[in-house]
């Protein structure tokens, strides 16, 4: 009886264990797809004018990428964002598979992550109405908060990336 019940509960187990590398699996697939949809989605909008407008200040107020001003109109300066954003989504597509795109992909998601995140303290991300720091405005401030968890899943893909097999 001992060893019918070791039995079923080994079958148990694997069962579980099988089980939670699939839904641990498709986790892992949906942080990828879903940062690469962000950056997809965010990245084509940068080619609207209403976009290249809303992100104008943010720029402006950063010493990281403001002097792309210098030699780029709004708009231009909105491409080459959207087209690095872009471009950083289909290396993490292309990482799903191969591991040179992971880290390229990844590298390029943390570079941008962090840059964006830098706004927080660079533009007007505090509420002053509410006593400043730490009551976030709504624009940029709240909207901006997100990308802590962005960099924080870029940084996870890296790990991975630099510990697969190629």
């Amino acid at each position: 009886m001992n060893t019918a019940v070791q039995h079923v509960n080994s079958t148990y187990n694997t069962s579980d264990q099988s089980f939670a590398q699939r839904i641990a699996g498709f986790g892992e697939h949906a942080i990828v797809l879903s940062t690469a949809l962000v950056l997809l989605w965010i990245g084509g909008m940068k080619f609207t004018a209403y976009e290249a407008g809303a992100i104008e200040g943010l720029v402006a107020s950063s010493p990281l990428v403001s002097w792309l001003y210098s030699f780029l109109s709004v708009q231009a300066t909105s491409n080459l964002i959207g087209l690095v954003e872009i471009a950083t989504a289909i290396l993490l597509i292309a990482g799903i598979r191969f591991k040179a795109p992971a880290i390229l992909g990844a590298l390029a998601a943390i570079a941008t992550f962090s840059i964006t995140l830098s706004f927080m303290f660079t533009a007007p991300a505090w509420e002053a109405s509410l006593g400043g720091f730490p009551a976030l405005s709504v624009i940029p401030g709240q909207f901006l908060l997100k990308d802590v968890v962005l960099l924080a899943v870029a940084v996870s893909l890296l790990g991975k990336a630099l510990n697969r097999d190629a």
